[in-house]
């Protein structure tokens, strides 16, 4: 069997843990190999490691057969290694061409040789079915445009053998399934992907084989044809996983969150939230459905004091909270999941024990008279680490350090801890895999069972459906249908998303 990438054998270590103990991972040429595992499981540590940003401590890389020592990103690229990330590694204010020819710029009598590099991006784009402009800057395209850049960074370096690492974790359904038609085009031109993942219904659908690794061990690997959705889910995690979400009927109680007439503008001035009114009350879930960049992003960020309204009402509890300060909001008694967990939710230079009391760090036990309590803060970082099972070496590791998985779990775990009036989860699962998410699902309907409103927002429509008591539906910055998700279903939803009206009447 001809292999293009063998890791035999690859341990990795860092102070405190051991991310890889001794995984064998071999892809051969022309198949779509999925890497599975938790967060934190140590899949992306071993792709770091292929791609030579980190050095492993033991094991034995070969490429098509012959052994190699990949020191740094440049050797891997040079072996036809190219890697896509998690998160992009991609200039805002520079143009698609700038960025891809980015230090391996093709120059001429010493002048770059721009016209030249977007006539052949123009070239590549065309044959992968890419549809990249590549005179747009980074800062004006889509998230999934901008990960089409990556791809075509790699692919101009003369990749062969793409890694994905989490691709579609911040991708609109819409744009999952172009990526998976791109990615059968790449295999279909001869390349090689490795693909690291912890969405099961992606492995059904595009993978050859799976190899899964749980708490840094390789656990085995699989032909995707000869197994499930169940199995995978239960030799990722340990333990059979719980697709269905348990939770009795919600009883409503008073209006918590009353928005009225809410107007906003985005960072162009132009109106995102036109009009829109909503209610949510004490002990229920109330989701947002729709697609991405329809206001949702907007809409939470006036709730929660990170952008002003134009004009409207928000209220919580009666009391007027529209254009305060965040921290005003946040005693008014408002927790928020941010959808941006490194622009929003965490202090990435800060320890865990720091990003844990960032919403209190000011307040009796963790301060006195503007002294911190240290003891005190990490006490309480390592109550929350254990009972929201957040990997990380201790409570003063950076939260840099933590995968993005563990990260998401730090600032749920900090919100929910609070256990505020009304909870805004925004993309609350984004980036965690089935264990994880379960266990957030439990959580959110816990607080709601203890009479708080929750408000969640997602593009997953299946998180929506299952853990929302009713479901509000955003297009265009409006509200344009309440549904209950236990009559309605996803070709319905999928209409209201894009502006349609649904059939039949009386669901509210």
């Amino acid at each position: 069997m001809e292999y293009v990438i063998e890791m035999n054998n690859i341990r990795k270590e860092f102070p405190g843990i051991v991310a890889n103990n001794n995984i064998t991972l071999q892809v051969q040429k022309g198949e779509i190999h999925a890497l599975l595992g938790e967060n934190g499981a140590g899949k992306s540590t071993l792709m770091n490691v292929l791609f030579g940003l980190y050095q492993p401590e033991k094991g034995e890389i070969k490429v098509k057969g012959q052994p190699v020592k990949i020191t740094d990103p440049n050797v891997a690229n040079d072996l036809g290694i190219g890697m896509v990330h998690q998160h992009f590694m991609l200039v805002q204010n520079f143009t698609v061409t700038e960025n891809i020819i980015l230090g391996s710029e093709p120059t001429k009598n010493g002048t770059i040789n721009i016209n030249k590099a977007a006539n052949e991006i123009a070239e590549l784009s065309k044959k992968y079915g890419l549809a990249v402009d590549p005179h747009a800057k980074i800062e004006d395209i889509s998230v999934g445009m901008q990960q089409r850049v990556e791809i075509l960074k790699t692919l101009y370096r003369g990749a062969e053998i793409l890694i994905f690492d989490e691709p579609t974790g911040a991708l609109t359904p819409q744009e999952i399934k172009e990526l998976i038609q791109i990615m059968k085009r790449l295999i279909n031109e001869g390349k090689s992907i490795i693909l690291i993942t912890h969405k099961l219904k992606e492995i059904m659908e595009v993978c050859d084989r799976c190899t899964v690794i749980r708490k840094g061990e390789g656990i085995g690997t699989v032909n995707v044809s000869e197994t499930n959705e169940d199995q995978l889910a239960s030799l990722m995690v340990g333990r059979e996983v719980n697709f269905s979400v348990a939770k009795v009927d919600s009883k409503p109680g008073k209006d918590v969150l009353v928005i009225e007439n809410l107007i906003v503008h985005d960072a162009r001035n132009i109106p995102s939230v036109k009009n829109l009114s909503l209610t949510v009350k004490a002990g229920e879930i109330l989701g947002i459905a729709g697609v991405d960049g329809n206001g949702q992003t907007e809409l939470i960020e006036a709730v929660t004091g990170l952008r002003k309204a134009k004009s409207g009402s928000i209220k919580l509890n009666d009391k007027q909270i529209m254009n305060q300060s965040t921290r005003k909001i946040t005693e008014a008694g408002v927790g928020h999941i941010p959808q941006d967990r490194h622009k929003h939710g965490l202090v990435l230079d800060f320890t865990v024990g720091e990003n844990i009391v960032l919403q209190t760090y000011y307040k009796e036990p963790f301060s006195k008279f503007g002294i911190l309590n240290f003891s005190n803060i990490f006490e309480q970082a390592k109550r929350l680490i254990k009972e929201f099972d957040v990997r990380t070496p201790s409570e003063q590791t950076h939260a840099r350090a933590l995968s993005g998985g563990n990260q998401q779990k730090a600032i749920i775990a900090r919100e929910v801890d609070r256990s505020p009036d009304l909870l805004i989860a925004a993309q609350p699962t984004r980036g965690l895999d089935v264990g994880a998410i379960e266990f957030i699902h439990s959580k959110l309907i816990e607080e709601r069972d203890k009479g708080r409103a929750v408000l969640l927002v997602s593009l997953e429509l299946d998180e929506v459906m299952n853990v929302s008591d009713r479901i509000a539906v955003i297009y265009e910055g409006e509200i344009v249908d309440i549904v209950d998700p236990k009559t309605t279903n996803e070709q319905e939803l999928g209409l209201l998303m894009a502006g349609g009206k649904k059939e039949r009447e009386g669901v509210s």
